[in-house]
């Protein structure tokens, strides 16, 4: 993390705590002033475009680098809202490098489009939602390839959400969290991969 932090400071992006070095074995890290929000839920165009933005920016900053190696970009791997800070209702930074590693941008693109944009649960009808992940990928640019791939890119994501926890649950001592909470967010993921699944001619046809 450290590493890349500073890959961060060096190349000019301001949308991530800088990294001031350790004390007593841990990181210590710059504050970042505003607030993170507690659970998903439905966002704004401004609030998608600006978070969509922010992931975009990371990434360029990382292209190149001796830390992507020979892959695209450094991914985050968890841009969901949980992980922005905001500040006057617009997210302004991205925290939490810990799963961070080099990959693909289409994989933190498909996580930021599913978690800023897309659920079963909310009220939002799904051609807004569809709508949104239109607003993602013009608002990042990703060229027309990709965005025939994005609900794709999704639904991988969700169905490696599946397994990512799964195999927690299967090794209880190392896991993050009770199996309860494991339980639900396996859940969740199929859930909303269901979800997608089902309509994704709607998001294929409002993004292509």
């Amino acid at each position: 993390m450290a590493s890349l932090l500073g890959i961060f400071e060096e190349r000019g992006f301001s949308g991530a705590p800088k990294y001031l070095g350790q004390v007593g074995g841990k990181d210590v890290l710059t504050y970042m002033e505003g607030h993170v929000p507690k659970k998903f839920q439905p966002w704004s165009d401004g609030q998608v475009r600006a978070a969509t933005l922010l992931l975009r920016e990371m990434h360029e900053a990382t292209r190149g680098s001796r830390l992507a190696g020979r892959f695209d970009v450094v991914c985050h791997h968890d841009p969901g809202p949980n992980n922005y800070v905001f500040r006057n209702g617009l997210p302004v930074a991205i925290i939490d490098f810990e799963e961070a590693a080099p990959g693909s941008r289409l994989e933190d693109v498909a996580y930021l489009a599913w978690t800023w944009c897309i659920s079963s649960k909310w009220a939002t009808p799904l051609e807004e939602q569809a709508d949104q992940v239109r607003l993602v990928a013009d608002v990042y640019g990703l060229e027309e390839p990709e965005r025939r791939a994005l609900v794709d890119c999704v639904l991988e994501r969700q169905a490696r959400n599946v397994r990512f926890w799964s195999e927690f649950l299967a090794r209880p001592a190392s896991a993050p969290a009770p199996a309860n909470v494991l339980g639900d967010r396996i859940s969740w993921s199929r859930r909303e991969h269901a979800f997608v699944c089902a309509h994704r001619d709607v998001f294929d046809r409002i993004l292509n």
